[in-house]
């Protein structure tokens, strides 16, 4: 039958069942079949051939027809399964019932009233007949998510067969051992199956399936007291999943092993499709829902006898949570895993920028949102694999694409949710000492980036993207500005050497911030100075001997130290102040940074195209929400600083209590003013300005700046090279105050954060699912869909 018929036919079944005002009996096949079983419609096809409008005039007008619609599409994914889709015939089923259930289900899960269905049992839908009564009443999902799981090992429709010649008996779907046939050689699996273009199609379809199913929680508002535990998901990773090892073996593997570069032959991709790409971003986006757990919950019972002997097995770990998948992730341990895991993340991330060298030599991805996610959740689950990050300068091949991103991104309002996680996944490094160890290693890889060009080390690399990203974003960034400032404070005390550029662009963040207007303009702006202060104190305390770049800028800046110690309190200078602001609207001065030329090659970051999709995220925990002090012993161990009542990081008084404090834009500040308005006081300001922790600096300069001012007037000099030469050989010992103790504020896991997880990773994969769009013009509560 031609394509254009079998369209055609599908096409009445449809408007059959869209006029039907009576129940069609489920027992009526010549019916039913109509949708599946004398047809060959893509995926594609389904969505056109099966408009919104009329699912939903079904779903209000014929209920029942549309519940024996899934249920006999369940039925026959059941079956398939099953028989292990023997036929030519039973796979074209599987595939027809597969697309049209991911075309139906969004329209059963936003609507309250069907929310229960799929978990409904439905009488008689057993697995199979003859079994057992209590099997029998196995809930819709239940059965379909079995379903899908079988299906995704079926020889000769998803995997390869292991037997020898067709005369052998075809592999019985019950027996089979879905471990021996999992889909890429990586973690816990050596061998490496021939790429099959048929297979790789018919998984992407089934894990489509099944990411819709995992979507119903795009159908529920963000509930910050809920524990966030999907049931599709709950029930998919439990051990009523035979097969959920292999499968995430199989998940993992297959994206981590992934190489689009078109096994290395330059404009490959022209001239082939590559039919792995949408298998591999499918597998990314199954792997972070299923793993999308709030770790501050977790520790569940005890987990069966299923990983023993594989690659998960780890005898020190206690039994972790009830979620296989997170299970599994967190217990991975073998060095050469890891290392698998981490250079396949890093090859896919580096990918874009690889496009700057040789234009569209090799194929571009764009999951990079999604593989940003699963290593956020790799290194938050195992603790193992976030210390062999750190271990070696491996890290710096996933820190060069985040600051790629980061860069790139600042300008786009459509794009903030990436510039989060970028920041957060820095947050989360800059909390172990190595990661600022690592930061010292030269920086001589050139992608081209929108930043003034420098010589220097990677730290350098991240002060610049930093400060480019503060003096150059857009307003939406400034949430993240104590942020990014905590890492650098994180990262300082071990920088070895910053370049001469480096040590401006810290300068000039001091400068902009502790301008009188920008200090008084709202109640947490003054915690920006503080950061920057105990950048330059850990520096100067404990790197002092490589830092002559650094010193020499804080001499020449001497006088904004000076401003800050003498800040003026009261009225007339604070009603000043704000005057001021009144006429300056630009959030920070971009004078006073010389900014150097951009890098060959680069692009300048550029602003969303006006109409750009963007879904809405919800609001970040202050950072004093989100990390967790804690102070460097001698020996280098960390000793956590937390149980004291909290302070907030400047002002000695509690930190305002609030159910959630949210960040500076929504605090509701300490003295309000009559409107509602936070307006600043003299004894506000006097509050924290006494806690300025200027001493070190200003013994610095009350010691060196006579001596530089000395040279200059003996040499006649203007010359910065020979007051740098007598920086780099001066010494401060018994000079400054006693060093004090390193604080490190560590990332810790929050309720808040795995909220903002949630959505962000279901707005990248509602956005990035338009061919077909399975989520689109559906009516979605997690987030709002907005244009710019």
């Amino acid at each position: 039958m031609g394509s254009a018929d079998s369209k055609l036919n599908f096409r009445k079944a449809v408007i059959q069942l869209t006029t039907k005002t009576q129940p069609v009996e489920a027992t009526d096949d010549a019916f039913w079949d109509q949708f599946w079983a004398d047809t060959a419609t893509s995926v594609q096809d389904v969505f056109a051939l099966v408009p919104a409008a009329e699912i939903r005039a079904v779903r209000e007008e014929s209920p029942s027809n549309l519940a024996t619609l899934c249920y006999k599409a369940v039925e026959k994914l059941v079956q398939g399964a099953e028989s292990g889709c023997r036929s030519e015939k039973e796979k074209q089923i599987v595939l027809n019932c597969s697309r049209l259930l991911t075309r139906v289900l969004p329209y059963i899960f936003e609507d309250p009233d069907w929310r229960g269905f799929f978990w409904s049992t439905v009488p008689g839908a057993g697995r199979g007949e003859g079994e057992d009564d209590d099997e029998n009443a196995r809930p819709l999902a239940e059965s379909l998510l079995l379903a899908i799981a079988d299906l995704l090992f079926c020889p000769e429709f998803t995997v390869q067969s292991h037997r020898r010649s067709p005369v052998d008996l075809a592999e019985d779907m019950h027996s089979l051992d879905s471990c021996e046939y999992i889909w890429e050689a990586g973690v816990g699996f050596a061998h490496s199956p021939q790429p099959n273009y048929v297979h790789d199609m018919n998984r992407t379809e089934l894990l489509k399936l099944l990411l819709t199913c995992f979507s119903e929680a795009m159908y529920l508002p963000p509930a910050p007291d809920s524990d966030g535990t999907n049931p599709w998901v709950r029930f998919f990773c439990s051990t009523e999943n035979r097969h959920a090892l292999p499968l995430f073996t199989s998940l993992l593997n297959t994206v981590c092993a992934y190489d689009p570069v078109g096994y290395g032959i330059p404009y490959n991709h022209l001239l082939f499709s590559d039919y792995r790409e949408p298998l591999v971003e499918e597998a990314a986006q199954v792997l972070i829902v299923t793993l999308d757990h709030d770790g501050a919950a977790s520790a569940g019972p005890t987990v069966d006898g299923t990983t023993t002997g594989t690659a998960m097995d780890d005898v020190d770990q206690p039994p972790g949570p009830e979620n296989l998948f997170v299970n599994y992730l967190s217990r991975i341990h073998r060095e050469e895993d890891f290392q698998f895991v981490l250079k396949g993340i890093a090859r896919l991330l580096s990918n874009p920028l690889l496009q700057t060298y040789l234009p569209n030599s090799t194929k571009k991805i764009q999951f990079h949102q999604e593989l940003l996610v699963l290593f956020w959740k790799l290194c938050d689950f195992n603790k193992k694999f976030l210390f062999f990050v750190l271990k070696s300068s491996d890290v710096l091949d996933i820190l060069v694409p985040i600051l790629y991103f980061l860069n790139d991104a600042r300008a786009d309002q459509s794009r903030v949710g990436l510039m989060h996680i970028g920041v957060f996944i820095l947050l989360l490094l800059s909390g172990e000492r190595n990661f600022g160890v690592r930061l010292n290693k030269p920086y001589s890889v050139r992608v081209p980036m929108d930043i003034p060009v420098f010589t220097g080390t990677h730290a350098d690399l991240l002060i610049v993207v930093f400060h480019k990203i503060i003096t150059s974003g857009h307003q939406r960034l400034q949430p993240l500005f104590d942020c990014l400032l905590t890492i650098v404070v994180n990262v300082s005390p071990y920088l070895k050497s910053l370049s001469m550029v480096a040590a401006n662009k810290l300068l000039h963040l001091l400068e902009a911030f502790s301008t009188t207007w920008f200090l008084f303009s709202a109640s947490q702006n003054h915690h920006l100075v503080f950061f920057l202060l105990e950048v330059f104190n850990n520096i100067i305390q404990y790197q002092f001997d490589g830092n002559s770049n650094l010193v020499y800028a804080i001499i020449r800046k001497r006088s904004v130290f000076h401003q800050l110690a003498n800040l003026p309190s009261d009225p007339p200078a604070i009603h000043k102040a704000l005057q001021r602001r009144r006429k300056a609207p630009e959030p920070l001065s971009r004078s006073g940074s010389q900014e150097g030329a951009s890098m060959e090659g680069s692009r300048p970051a550029a602003p969303a195209e006006p109409g750009t999709l963007k879904t809405s995220l919800v609001a970040t925990p202050g950072i004093d929400k989100l990390t967790e002090k804690s102070q460097v012993s001698e020996d280098g161990t960390l000793r956590s600083l937390e149980p004291a009542p909290p302070q907030s990081p400047a002002d000695g008084s509690p930190a305002e209590e609030e159910p959630s404090p949210m960040w500076r834009e929504q605090r509701r500040p300490s003295s309000a003013s009559a409107s509602g308005q936070w307006s600043p006081t003299p004894e506000w300001v006097l509050s924290w300005k006494a806690k300025l922790p200027l001493q070190t600096i200003m013994r610095l300069l009350q010691v060196l700046v006579p001596q530089v001012e000395k040279i200059c007037i003996d040499k006649g000099l203007t010359d910065e090279s020979e007051i740098l030469r007598f920086l780099q050989h001066g010494t401060l010992v018994g000079l400054l105050p006693v060093p004090h103790p390193i604080l490190i504020r560590k990332y810790q896991a929050n309720s808040g954060t795995a909220m903002w997880f949630r959505t962000y990773m279901w707005g990248v994969i509602y956005l990035r699912n338009v061919d077909p769009p399975v989520w689109y013009d559906t009516d979605v509560k997690l987030f709002e869909i907005q244009r710019v």
